[in-house]
């Protein structure tokens, strides 16, 4: 006989909606445990009263009855029923009885209430109308269920319809604010939903009432309690799981998150039967309950709902919360020894059995942040952003001590690549942000251009622009007469105002071209390259790092690498043990390297570079006109033009005068006659 029975694939129905786990059948008793939750429910084998094997539209389902319950599981196939049967009846003595559903419509029969179960026997009239709760999970719900009782004519005085009604009211579970709260807490800040409410514990549920909402939580829909320290260490949030969700309108809060300041206390005393008190609450709640506003909840609530409050796991020293962006907010992500969990807009909580990888990630090309991806099974990706660097260390030794997948991880285990090395080594690096000096020397060919563009706009005020020469007022033989003797000095002083136009155009050119050259080694890597291999010191440090943090808890990342520098000069006199290993990589990185030229490595990258060099020098030849010298069909330009040619090109210019002082000679002619 089996000590267990095991079941991956099953649902098990909660209010029409089928949620999928793992079931497990012991001789102690059947345990569920949620896959989209992680809730874990069980069922005592001594409380199981009747089991049922119902045939289901996709399967087969097990219709377990108990004292407190009941539960339907689908997801069995038709050869589970003997190994089943079999089993319960070995251990809990109950035999699995096969059960059919009546499908005619509308029954008579006995209405019989056992224990919380309510069950219609049919063949066995005042109408009872049964409202069910309302799951949006559920593609199709049960709304209502309707009974018509027939009226007693044997002269029974009892109403059949009261005593119906009664008996469903005292199994159903619909909350009654029955009698006092055992505790009161008055005008708390709650963020989501966000207000200040009052919030009353009963026995059964929570009661919060606002001003505009008022909501009723029931003790058995809670699945976790949380207390979060703020990060400024004078608040404090206090947060319950819950599922189902309580709703506002269309919109589902899963997480009821209330805020406290630590200095906050109440003094209040529970409104419990003496009793009921000592049998319930003896050695877990006292009487009159004072101190901090958030502890005195939290032991009111730790003890009726009998969850454990989860806090805040260890990731070195600091402050367990990391300030970060999620979605459109900032907010703070806070590592728990079994998942994480932000707050607030939205909150998340992520456990790491749903966790299928993590990755870091550059935070939009800077090395001052990063990103932190967190892909779930389901294949949701939750992305933290805007997460400083100094957090980087504390969070990657945390997500290795649980064991979580890096996605990023190099082939090294204790060294992921690209990200990591940027927010380890960047302070030791002597090179320069590249990302900045790109964008400092875009900006600087902005203003070059536009300087460039305001150069050669219309201006008819200079005198060798062919355009003043047409439309200057002055263009005259006074002009020409006048500005002879000067034409010498201005050419000169044109000609040294070109020259040096012409030298800060080269030495834009060069810019550019360097500017290419950096951009095409950057986009030539191989990535089948050989790496170069590290020196002594980061194989010393990379060694002693951890060692360093733990002697050294409150050293910022910066401070902590000049640490380790000066460790390194000063305090390390034998160094022969990292120097021998970094030879011995380097030569293993020189054969890589011969055999990776061997086999044609880079030679892809060397013909890009040749075909690109081409390619410009194309578009330079197409883009910038030759000025030829010499006789025949070429010209010449006006600074090339000598003194003694200064005639001849006076004589061409002023050819279309004489034309118009002849008419203008005899206008004046015809006017003097």
């Amino acid at each position: 006989m089996l000590d267990f029975l095991e079941y991956n694939d099953v649902f098990k129905e909660d209010r029409g909606a089928l949620n999928g786990g793992r079931l497990k059948v012991t001789s102690q008793g059947i345990i569920f445990k949620n896959n989209k939750t992680g809730k874990v429910e069980q069922i005592p084998g001594a409380d199981i009263e009747n089991l049922n094997w119902q045939r289901m539209s996709n399967g087969f389902g097990l219709r377990v009855v108990s004292k407190s319950n009941l539960w339907r599981f689908v997801g069995f196939v038709e050869s589970d029923y003997e190994k089943l049967n079999k089993f319960f009846d070995h251990n809990f003595s109950v035999a699995l009885q096969p059960k059919d559903f009546c499908l005619k419509g509308w029954n008579w029969g006995q209405a019989n209430f056992k224990e919380s179960v309510l069950s219609f026997d049919i063949d066995k009239h005042n109408t009872v109308t049964l409202e069910f709760h309302q799951n949006d999970d559920a593609a199709v719900s049960l709304m209502e269920l309707r009974f018509h009782i027939p009226t007693q004519s044997d002269g029974i005085v009892d109403d059949p319809v009261q005593a119906f009604m009664e008996a469903v009211l005292s199994k159903a579970s619909i909350i009654q604010a029955t009698g006092d709260a055992i505790a009161t807490f008055s005008e708390l800040q709650c963020l989501t939903p966000r207000g200040r409410y009052d919030i009353k514990i009963f026995p059964t549920f929570i009661q919060l009432h606002g001003k505009t909402f008022d909501y009723k939580i029931p003790l058995t829909t809670i699945l976790r309690l949380f207390r979060l320290p703020h990060k400024d260490n004078r608040q404090v949030f206090f947060v319950l799981s819950l599922d189902p969700p309580i709703k506002q309108g269309q919109t589902r809060y899963h997480f009821l998150i209330l805020l406290f300041n630590k200095d906050d206390n109440v003094k209040l005393e529970l409104t419990v039967p003496e009793k009921e008190f000592q049998e319930k609450y003896e050695g877990k709640l006292d009487q009159v309950m004072e101190g901090p506003t958030v502890e005195v909840l939290g032991k009111i609530m730790k003890a009726i709902v009998q969850r454990k409050i989860t806090v805040p796991g260890s990731m070195g020293s600091g402050n367990p919360a990391i300030t970060c962006s999620y979605r459109a907010g900032a907010g703070l992500l806070y590592p728990l020894e079994r998942g994480f969990i932000y707050v607030h807009k939205p909150p998340v909580h992520i456990r790491f059995e749903e966790i299928l990888s993590i990755n870091f990630a550059r935070s939009g090309g800077s090395t001052r942040s990063f990103d932190f991806e967190v892909e779930t099974k389901s294949g949701i990706i939750h992305t933290f952003s805007s997460i400083e660097k100094e957090e980087y260390s504390k969070l990657y030794d945390f997500v290795t001590s649980k064991n979580l997948r890096v996605k990023n991880r190099g082939t090294e285990p204790s060294q992921p690549e690209t990200v990591a090395d940027d927010l380890i080594d960047s302070d030791l690096e002597d090179e320069p942000d590249a990302y900045l000096a790109r964008v400092k020397q875009e900006g600087r060919d902005r203003e070059a251009g536009d300087s460039d563009e305001s150069d050669e706009s219309f201006n008819p005020g200079d005198d060798d622009s062919d355009v003043a020469e047409e439309f200057d007022s002055n263009a005259s033989e006074s002009s020409s007469s006048e500005g002879s003797a000067s034409d010498g000095k201005h050419k000169k002083e044109k000609k040294k105002e070109k020259e040096k136009g012409k030298e800060k155009e080269k030495e834009k050119e060069k810019e550019k071209k360097t500017k290419k050259k950096k951009e095409k080694k950057s986009k030539s890597k191989d990535a089948n390259k050989p790496k170069k291999p590290m020196t002594a010191y980061f194989l010393w440090l990379q060694e002693n790092r951890e060692k360093l943090k733990k002697d050294h808890p409150n050293l910022p990342l910066t401070e902590l690498t000049r640490k380790a520098a000066e460790i390194w000069k000063e305090s390390i006199k034998d160094k022969s043990k990292w120097e021998k290993e970094a030879q011995e990589l380097k030569k293993k990185y020189e054969r890589d390297m011969a055999a990776y030229k061997a086999s044609g490595g880079g030679s892809e990258v060397v013909e890009k570079k040749g075909k690109s060099d081409k390619s410009d020098k194309k578009e330079k030849s197409k883009s910038s006109p030759k000025i030829k010298s010499g006789s025949g069909s070429g010209f010449k330009s006006r600074e090339y033009i000598d003194d003694d040619d200064s005639s001849s090109a006076e004589e061409e210019r002023k050819r279309p005068e004489p034309v118009k002082r002849k008419k203008k000679s005899s206008s004046s002619e015809d006017s003097s006659d």
